[in-house]
């Protein structure tokens, strides 16, 4: 018999992965270095993150049938090679000078990276922890908001002392190497398996396996309503999240007087909260279900949302920041659980992928969302109302969701027990 792999290091493999593409998020430390050594203003280097999340999204749904085709390890050793390439180009980009090989090389081939390297790990971990989805793409997914803060600190501490392009040059080479040494674990787990303490639904003696809603194809599963319901919760939690992000610092300063130092203080500890919030948001759901965390993420966030404008107690304001940005990483890792939960796991990742474009989208539309407003209005006030009306419609979204979760389910049922009867008589 084929020895079974240990799901907790099918775990840390997946971790590795998400550890080296997360760095992406500490895009924006890289600008002011981009400005005072090659003279790109903020305004162009902006688009080198905005056009990487954009190609994350959509690689993860136009790759992610073929992910799964070729499996984990492969997948893994793919988005090793366009990631770590990515910024080996990208370092290249930034010694000749030349800012569209670095649209090209971070944007673009280091987009299409981080796509296939988000969504073959965790498609992965959701079949070998059927009791704790929740937890394994939380592992995973934290594992993509920390190796934010590790790449932040490389850059503050290499940039200076190496350059910007020694610097890439390292940081593709070690991430590459990292890559594929996690990518040489990851497998699916043998056709039938399931964990100690767990048995099928048919066997007594035990924990029982909870059945999934449905098991459908990409196809099917875009002709469902909880389709598009799944997409605009997770397009309008990426959104307002991301927005929120992209000013905190001004934002602070403006409502509740933070001083710089506090505000760029407070940007780093929503790092952790961002990190933090996977973990745990994403284990909470395994005890109260995917539905009503989402519910509980959008309830929360309308309150924050209404009382960030009035709250000039620098405390209390940072208190909301964090649970503002502990939600919006919540989100992320229980997505990819959800999408197990209600269209099944054959098909996981090509599903997941078509789900991540709503974070493709967002990462263009929130940012300049929140700038625009800013001008028009001469304030964030209005924003954060606008954003607290756009938690109202998800919450709406959340709630339409269950019911038709609820109504999907009660129609299986009462198929399978027509079945049994049918077969009794037989």
């Amino acid at each position: 018999m084929e020895k079974v792999k240990n799901r907790w290091l099918i775990a840390a493999s997946a971790v590795g992965i998400h550890i080296s593409i997360g760095a992406v998020y500490a895009y924006s430390v890289l600008k002011k270095p981009l400005f005072d050594q090659v003279g790109w203003e903020y305004s162009h280097t902006a688009w080198a993150f905005s056009i990487a999340i954009l190609c994350l999204g959509f690689t993860a749904a136009l790759l992610g049938k073929y992910a799964e085709k070729l499996g984990p390890k492969k997948s893994g050793m793919i988005a090793a090679v366009l990631y770590g390439g990515g910024l080996l180009l990208s370092g290249w980009a930034v010694d000749i000078d030349n800012l569209w090989l670095f649209y090209l090389g971070y944007g673009v081939i280091g987009g299409m990276g981080l796509g296939v390297g988000y969504i073959a790990p965790v498609s992965t971990l959701i079949k070998w922890f059927p009791d704790r989805r929740g937890l394994a793409t939380g592992l995973a997914i934290m594992g993509f908001g920390f190796g934010a803060l590790i790449a932040s600190s490389v850059y503050q501490f290499s940039i200076p002392e190496l350059g910007i392009s020694t610097t890439m040059y390292m940081l593709g080479a070690v991430y590459m190497v990292v890559m594929i040494s996690s990518a040489q674990y990851l497998a699916p787990p043998p056709t039938g398996w399931l964990p100690k303490g767990m048995v099928t639904a048919e066997n007594s003696n035990g924990k029982a396996v909870k059945k999934d809603l449905a098991e459908l194809t990409v196809g099917e599963a875009m002709k469902t309503k909880r389709f598009y319901y799944l997409w605009f919760m997770f397009f309008i939690n990426i959104t307002c999240g991301i927005a929120i992000i992209s000013v905190a610092s001004p934002l602070s300063q403006e409502v509740a007087g933070l001083t710089t130092a506090a505000a760029i203080a407070m940007v780093g500890a929503m790092g952790l909260f961002n990190g933090v919030g996977r973990i745990a948001w994403s284990s909470f759901s395994d005890k109260i279900g995917r539905p009503m965390t989402f519910t509980a993420f959008f309830a929360i966030q309308i309150v924050a949302f209404m009382l960030l404008p009035q709250t000039t107690n620098a405390f209390f304001f940072q208190m909301l920041i964090f649970i503002i940005i502990s939600c919006y990483g919540g989100g992320f890792a229980t997505m990819p659980a959800f999408v197990g939960d209600i269209f099944g796991t054959k098909h996981l990742s090509m599903i997941s992928g078509y789900v991540l474009t709503a974070w493709g989208v967002a990462g263009l539309i929130g940012p300049q969302m929140a700038a625009y407003i800013r001008e028009a209005t001469g304030s964030y006030e209005q924003t954060l109302y606008i954003f607290a009306g756009l938690f109202i419609v998800a919450l709406v979204l959340s709630i339409l969701m269950q019911r038709n979760i609820k109504q999907v389910r009660k129609q299986s049922e009462l198929q399978d027990a027509e079945e049994t009867a049918s077969l009794k008589v037989a």
